[in-house]
C-alpha cells in the first residue's frame, strides 16, 4: 500500500488506516481514495471526520457551489434546499445529521455548506437538464451461490478529486463498509448482515422543490438498518424525497441470494425484480412501469447505450471472478466500450464526465473490491480489496 498514514485518535475509536490508495487518472486528474474505520458514536465519529479531513471537506463543499452556480442555480434556492434537506434529514435519520453537523464544525465550516454535498442530488434535482447521469450496474442472482455484481460510478472528476472508503459500526452493533465523497452520507456498500447497495442516479418529472431527506441518506440508512430486500424497501419508503434515484440492494442469508432494485422518486417508490435468468441491470432511466412515463433522463445522456451494452456482456459476465467480471463487462470494445465513460475536453468542465470507479461487492465477504478508474483499468490492473 503506497503512500499510507497511521494515526489513532484519542478522543476517539477511530484509527485511519490508509490516506492514499492510488488514484486514477481522468482528464489530467486522479481521484485518491482515503481509508478509515471508526466504532465511534455519530457525533465523535463527525468529529474525528472533519479533523482529520478538514481540507477535503472543505475543498468538496467549495467545489460544489461553484458547480451549482455553472449551473445556473441561484445561491438563495441552493441555500434554502440545502436548508429544507438538514430539517428533513434531522427529522428521518437525527444521528446522520448529527453526524453532518459535527463534520462541519470540525472542519470549520458552516453546516449548511457540508449538508450541500449530502444533499447535492437533491439540489441537482431543480436543474431541468439532468446531463449524463451517472454510473451502471449490473446484478447475476445465480442459482447456487452469492450475488455477482458491478458498478461504475461516472461523475464529475473536478468535483471528486478524492474519496472515502469508510468502515464504520452502529449504535445497534452493526459493522459497515461503504464507499462515498466527503459530505454525503454514502453511495456503494455492505454490511455484516449479508446486504449490499449499489446506487445510480435518476431523474423523473416529479423531482425539485424543497429538499426533502437527502437520497445518500437513504443509502446509509439502508445499509446500517436493513438485514432483507423487504426492509430496505420499507426504509426507502419512509423517507419524503424530492430527487429520484435507484438502489439495487442484494443480499445472501444461509446459502440463498436475492436482489432488487428500488427506484425512489417524489412520486413514489417501485421494485423492479431480477429477470427469470437472475440478472438485474440498471442504468440512469426507470424500469418501473408506474414510474417510467415521469421519467426525464436527458436524451443526449448514453444511458440508453449502456444499459443495452450491459444487457449484450451480461452472459459472458457469469461465474467469473470480480476482476474477469471486470474485463467482461467491457466486453471486445475494452476502454471504448460504453460503460467506460471519458470526459469530452471540448465541453465546459462542469459538463464533462467520466468513469472514476469501479465496484463490486464481496456480500459474504463483507467486502468491497474496487479500482479507482473504468472497468477497463480494473481488468488490466486488478482489484483491491476493502
Amino acid at each position: 500500500m503506497k503512500n499510507a498514514l497511521y494515526k489513532t485518535f484519542n478522543a476517539s475509536n477511530l484509527v485511519e488506516i490508509a490516506v492514499n490508495c492510488g488514484g486514477s487518472k481522468l482528464n489530467g486528474t486522479a481521484m485518491k481514495l482515503h481509508r478509515l474505520s471508526t466504532d465511534a458514536a455519530a457525533e465523535e465519529r463527525g468529529r474525528a471526520l472533519g479533523e482529520t479531513y478538514g481540507h477535503y471537506v472543505r475543498a468538496t463543499s467549495a467545489r460544489y457551489l461553484r458547480h451549482f452556480e455553472a449551473l445556473g442555480i441561484q445561491s438563495e434556492q441552493v441555500r434554502d434546499i440545502v436548508e429544507s434537506s438538514r430539517s428533513a434529514l434531522d427529522d428521518w435519520a437525527p444521528n446522520l445529521a448529527v453526524e453532518s453537523d459535527a463534520i462541519a464544525k470540525a472542519a470549520g465550516i458552516a453546516g449548511w455548506r457540508v449538508s450541500a454535498v449530502g444533499a447535492r442530488t437533491e439540489v441537482l434535482a431543480v436543474t431541468r437538464n439532468p446531463g449524463e447521469g451517472e454510473c451502471s450496474t449490473a446484478v447475476l442472482i445465480p442459482a447456487r451461490g452469492a450475488p455477482e455484481t458491478i458498478q461504475t460510478w461516472d461523475w464529475h472528476s473536478e468535483l471528486a478529486t478524492d474519496g472515502l472508503l469508510l468502515q464504520l459500526t452502529t449504535a445497534a452493533g452493526r459493522r459497515v463498509k461503504l464507499f462515498t465523497e466527503f459530505g454525503t452520507a454514502a453511495k456503494i456498500g455492505v454490511n455484516d448482515a449479508g446486504l449490499g447497495l449499489h446506487f445510480n442516479i435518476l431523474s423523473h418529472q416529479s423531482d425539485g422543490g424543497a429538499g426533502g431527506v437527502p437520497v445518500h441518506a437513504i443509502a446509509r440508512s439502508i445499509l446500517e438498518r436493513a438485514t432483507t430486500i423487504d426492509e430496505a424497501r420499507h426504509i426507502a419508503t419512509t423517507a419524503t424525497v424530492t430527487a429520484s434515484t435507484v438502489l439495487t440492494v442484494v443480499t445472501y442469508s444461509e446459502g440463498v441470494a436475492d436482489a432488487a432494485s428500488i427506484e425512489i422518486s417524489p412520486a413514489g417508490v417501485s421494485v423492479v425484480a431480477p429477470g427469470a435468468d437472475g440478472w438485474l441491470l440498471h442504468t440512469n432511466h426507470f424500469l418501473a412501469p408506474d414510474l417510467i412515463g415521469g421519467d426525464r433522463y436527458d436524451p443526449a445522456s448514453t444511458t440508453l447505450e449502456r444499459f443495452d451494452h450491459v444487457d449484450r456482456v451480461r452472459a459472458d459476465m457469469a461465474g467469473l471472478d470480480p476482476v474477469a467480471r471486470a474485463a467482461a463487462f467491457c466486453g471486445p470494445d475494452g476502454l471504448g466500450a460504453a460503460v467506460c465513460v471519458r470526459p469530452d475536453p471540448t465541453k465546459p468542465v462542469h459538463e464533462q464526465w467520466g468513469t472514476l470507479l469501479t465496484v463490486a461487492l464481496d456480500v459474504p465477504g463483507f467486502a468491497l473490491d474496487y479500482r479507482e478508474g473504468s472497468p477497463e483499468m480494473a481488468a488490466a490492473q486488478g482489484l483491491k480489496h476493502f
